[in-house]
């Protein structure tokens, strides 16, 4: 995207991050672009430039796809509040997000081939609204708290994922995957996970408590 759309479109900064998520027939792009102030003038300015960026992806995600695909362009934009994702750089390393502490740390301690993992770098990120660190340790806690409340339970993979600009507390997918003991079958306890899940979803704000405490680590 950064390649020849960027030679036309000088107001697309370097830095952007896509996150898509499909469901059934349905695809769901979440693009966040770094747009570079000195190429907007306004406010109506910067909305033609999303718009172009939603335009564009749309276009190319039909080249590849027959599926119906929603894209979601700088999510977290408040118009009326007057906050955008302007930026001076065209990066977010000037708001102090600049990943440096490493792809290859997991939170959990955990390094699994084959399995799910997170890409996520978690240490030295802020635990007040740095989704990638706040879900990491939410869901080794969720695992735990599953594992320990419900029996019959052999093993469970949890995965959480987010959209920017919504509330943490209401993921964008929040699955837990489970393998169960002989004799156990998912449809008996999964009402039981769920309502774990949920109850654990409900309190993360204490995920942040906690790391501030030094009660929770993320290596």
């Amino acid at each position: 995207m950064n390649g020849h759309y960027s030679d036309d479109n000088p107001v697309l900064g370097e830095d952007v991050k896509i996150m898509g998520k499909r469901e059934g027939d349905r695809i769901d792009v979440t693009v966040a672009a770094a747009m570079v102030d000195r190429y907007v003038a306004d406010i109506d300015e910067y909305d033609d430039a999303v718009g172009d960026v939603r335009e564009f992806v749309e276009n190319l995600a039909g080249r590849f796809t027959d599926r119906h695909v929603d894209v979601h362009v700088n999510t977290a934009d408040d118009y009326e509040a007057g906050s955008i994702y302007l930026t001076t750089t065209g990066t977010s390393a000037e708001q102090g997000d600049d990943g440096s502490v490493g792809r290859g740390n997991r939170a959990n301690g955990l390094i699994t081939p084959n399995r799910s993992m997170s890409m996520e770098a978690t240490s030295g990120k802020n635990p007040v609204n740095h989704i990638g660190k706040i879900y990491n340790l939410l869901s080794t806690e969720v695992a735990r708290s599953v594992v320990e409340e419900v029996d019959g339970i052999r093993e469970i993979r949890v995965r959480l994922l987010s959209q920017i600009g919504q509330p943490i507390d209401r993921p964008h997918v929040a699955d837990a995957s489970l393998v169960t003991e002989p004799g156990v079958d998912v449809a008996d306890i999964e009402a039981e996970v769920a309502a774990i899940v949920d109850r654990e979803l409900a309190d993360v704000t204490s995920i942040t408590e906690r790391v501030i405490d030094g009660e929770l680590s993320t290596f």
